[in-house]
């Protein structure tokens, strides 16, 4: 077995023993010491990322602890294939922000990273009473997207969560709201709990629909509400209006809705932590977290250097369930940290990429090669 086949069973065996905690910012031996071995196998097997640590002087010896692993920019996945092996699969982002031609381009060696991740990721936050809904997904089904990351986890939670029962309200012709009101319906009569999981933007499609019509879709007790993508494509509902919709619209309650947080050049996601906190007790306002293979940072947007909790900045993430690219990835998405773990997304950052973003894509660029 190889260097990097041997990193990929180490961090899916740290997945599965880990699959019931949080991330956190505090000292965790095991994690620091399997990133640190994850960025040194990256940095053998990924030529264009070992190119551009190289530039900066930087290399496996040099680094002594997670949070100075070498970020890559998300513009990066727009013009470099960042990837330790030939991909199992390739998928690519929305392309709403800078045009379909400068679409992002995840390149997965190893896509059981994706799935323990996601699936894990998934059960904790959205199911951690162990339920078993049926899915309804506001997106398209794999045949007609499938590129898309979000439509493959959602593929897996239909066959491995719900056993096999689920659908999909976005066909080749679009999303019609009344079509999708009267499926939800049907299903909701059935007395299986349900979980609606799409993009935002749909479910303001739907919501409309119901208020013009003066329908109430009553989900049976238990069911969820997921959703993500924010405004990408269209008008999107407000995080309070999204509130009030679930329970006036569908009868569900603002603890069982849930708003997932992700990337396509990230194999891990970042949820609420609203339903969690139902069940411990508590009433704390909303938080993102993600699995303890991730970890959260702000940074300066000028600089890229890390700020302390509760400082506004641009948020990095490193993954450990991208073994298979770059572990350390940094967005333009505005946000602050949590003492202990956690953050609060407040956007993306406004006007030009942020100027770190900028020139550490251009060191990339430069150390490409032909």
């Amino acid at each position: 077995m190889g260097a990097f086949a041997e990193n990929v069973e180490q961090v899916l065996a740290f997945i599965d023993a880990h699959a019931e905690e949080p991330a956190h910012d505090g000292l965790d031996e095991p994690f620091e010491r399997l990133a640190l071995a994850t960025f040194a196998a990256q940095y053998a097997a990924n030529p264009a990322y070992r190119a551009w640590c190289d530039r900066r002087r930087v290399t496996p010896g040099s680094v002594v602890d997670w949070r100075s692993i070498p970020a890559v920019p998300t513009s990066a996945f727009k013009v470099l294939d960042l990837a330790c092996a030939p991909p199992e699969k390739i998928f690519l982002t929305s392309g709403t922000t800078r045009g379909a031609d400068r679409r992002g381009r995840h390149l997965v060696p190893c896509l059981e990273l994706y799935r323990r991740s996601a699936l894990a990721a998934f059960r904790r936050a959205v199911l951690p009473d162990h339920m078993r809904p049926a899915f309804v997904a506001l997106l398209a089904p794999p045949a007609l997207l499938p590129a898309s990351s979000l439509v493959q986890m959602v593929d897996w939670l239909i066959h491995e969560v719900g056993e096999g029962d689920g659908e999909y309200l976005l066909g080749e012709r679009g999303f019609d709201p009344g079509f999708a009101a009267e499926r939800i319906s049907a299903r909701a009569r059935a007395g299986r709990p349900l979980c609606l999981i799409g993009l935002r933007v749909l479910f303001t499609q739907l919501f409309a629909h119901c208020r013009t019509t003066k329908l109430n879709l009553e989900l049976p007790a238990d069911s969820r509400v997921v959703d993500t993508g924010g405004s990408k494509g269209g008008r999107a509902l407000s995080d309070g209006g999204f509130h009030a919709a679930c329970w006036q619209t569908l009868g569900v309650p603002g603890y069982y809705w849930i708003n997932e947080y992700g990337m396509t050049e990230l194999c891990s996601q970042f949820y609420d932590d609203v339903l969690l906190e139902r069940f411990a007790g508590s009433n704390a306002p909303r938080r993102k977290i993600g699995p303890a293979w991730t970890r959260t940072i702000a940074v300066d947007p000028a600089t890229l250097e890390p700020l302390p909790s509760g400082a506004r900045g641009i948020l990095r993430h490193l993954d450990l369930a991208n073994a298979g690219s770059v572990i350390a990835v940094q967005t333009e998405d505005l946000g602050v940290t949590h003492p202990g773990g956690g953050f609060e997304l407040l956007g993306r950052a406004s006007g030009a990429e942020p100027r770190g973003c900028a020139l550490a894509l251009a060191e990339l660029l430069e150390g490409r090669g032909p």
